[in-house]
């Protein structure tokens, strides 16, 4: 089992322990202290304002831009094309069942859970891709798709909350999404490149390498903190500045010593940022509480979010099938791939307080676990089943 798989495993096995002996020995209070604890970590900022930042710039450093490049048209297409059809039938889907069992929730609401479950998680992805062996094209695709994708989820999702808490105003018309799409998506993207650039430019000019290595980290905390003053997409700007200053700092301003230690301290960001955020997410069952009656609408949610993934995965296939971008073949590998992780969770504890949030929360955290914990854990017999006979020249 990869080790962050694993951590969250044992993080998730040890609070149900811990719940088990609260129930048994209700004198004891066993884990008020750890509880306590956890209380005063508020996961939605240690995630959004904290780890993100910082997991992205490391996946983005490590994705080649040629081949990024190359694979443009799918990743754009599964990346927004893919988000929007997903969030429809997600929203739809979990609208009609709540309302089936007896627990009806508003379609708007709905269709938030849909704007934050749909983008397939960045960390998540790239976390257990560390461990399963695709085409190159393939995980260029899916590494791609989980980078952008969220910026997409991240503009729906505050779009759909401010109508469906009825605040929307000129920002929920066709017109104000456009705008913000544009203002944080593009501005974003924009801005990554111009602090990336600066960046780049830094090194070239110094040979130092704890300078360079200091520089790298500026530019992350920088460009995020910077990103969000000004309304900005900030995992966009990251991911903008990750991918320049790791195609361009390589080639002619870094030294193969600065490379070095550039790579090893963000390979180690990376390993150990995944591996706090995963034990967080298995040790969050203790502060969150879930209604009962909700426990069925959240193991329904699980099908529901495969079959919306299984569309957004399909349809763009059938929508723009001359463009030879995409396989028919790869679809279940793709479909199963969908792994979201601890920024859906961030933004369903971001929802306002509503008679529909615990629904929400507890949809949220079934399909988070089972996606990390199931999917992951049998991604790569799945590769092995549905890719064993792939040539890498239709990987995409």
């Amino acid at each position: 089992m990869p080790h962050t798989i694993g951590l969250l495993v044992m993080g998730l096995l040890a609070s149900l322990a811990l719940v088990g002996l609260d129930v048994a020995f209700p004198a004891q209070h066993l884990y008020q202290d750890l509880t306590k604890v956890l209380g005063q970590v508020d996961f939605t900022d240690v995630v959004m304002n904290g780890m993100l930042a910082f997991l992205l710039f490391a996946g983005a450093m490590s994705l080649d831009l040629r081949a990024l490049r190359d694979r443009a048209w799918a990743v754009a297409t599964l990346a927004l094309v893919g988000t929007l059809i997903s969030t429809a039938i997600v929203g739809g889907a979990f609208w009609f069942v709540a309302d089936a069992l007896g627990q009806p929730i508003p379609l708007a609401w709905a269709l938030v859970f849909g704007a934050l479950i749909s983008p397939t998680d960045p960390v998540a992805v790239l976390a257990t891709l560390k461990n399963v062996r695709v085409p190159e094209a393939l995980e260029v695709e899916m590494q791609g798709e989980a980078l952008f994708n969220d910026g997409i989820g991240i503009v729906l999702f505050t779009v759909l909350v401010a109508f469906a808490a009825g605040s929307g105003g000129e920002a929920t018309s066709a017109g104000g999404v456009a705008r913000l799409l544009l203002q944080e998506a593009g501005g974003g993207l924009v801005l990554g490149l111009v602090t990336g650039y600066v960046a780049y430019r830094a090194m070239r000019a110094i040979d130092d390498f704890p300078v360079e290595v200091l520089i790298t980290l500026a530019l992350v905390a920088g460009t995020y903190a910077l990103a969000q003053k000004l309304h900005f997409s900030g995992p966009l700007a990251v991911v903008a500045a990750g991918l320049l200053v790791g195609d361009r700092a390589p080639r002619d301003a870094m030294s193969e010593e600065t490379q070095g230690y550039v790579s090893s301290l963000w390979t180690l960001i990376d390993e150990v940022l995944n591996s706090v955020l995963f034990l967080l997410i298995g040790l969050e069952v203790l502060v969150l509480r879930f209604e009962a009656g909700g426990l069925v609408l959240a193991a329904c949610a699980v099908p529901i979010v495969l079959v919306a993934r299984l569309a957004a995965v399909s349809t763009p296939l059938l929508a723009f099938r001359w463009g030879g971008n995409l396989s028919a073949r790869n679809v279940p590998f793709l479909t199963w791939a969908g792994v979201r992780g601890g920024i859906s969770v961030a933004l369903a504890l971001s929802v306002p307080e509503s008679d529909a949030k615990p629904a929400i929360l507890a949809a949220t955290y079934a399909v988070v676990l089972f996606t990390i914990v199931v999917q992951g854990s049998t991604l790569g017999m799945v590769a092995r089943r549905t890719l064993k006979d792939l040539p890498e020249r239709d990987a995409a």
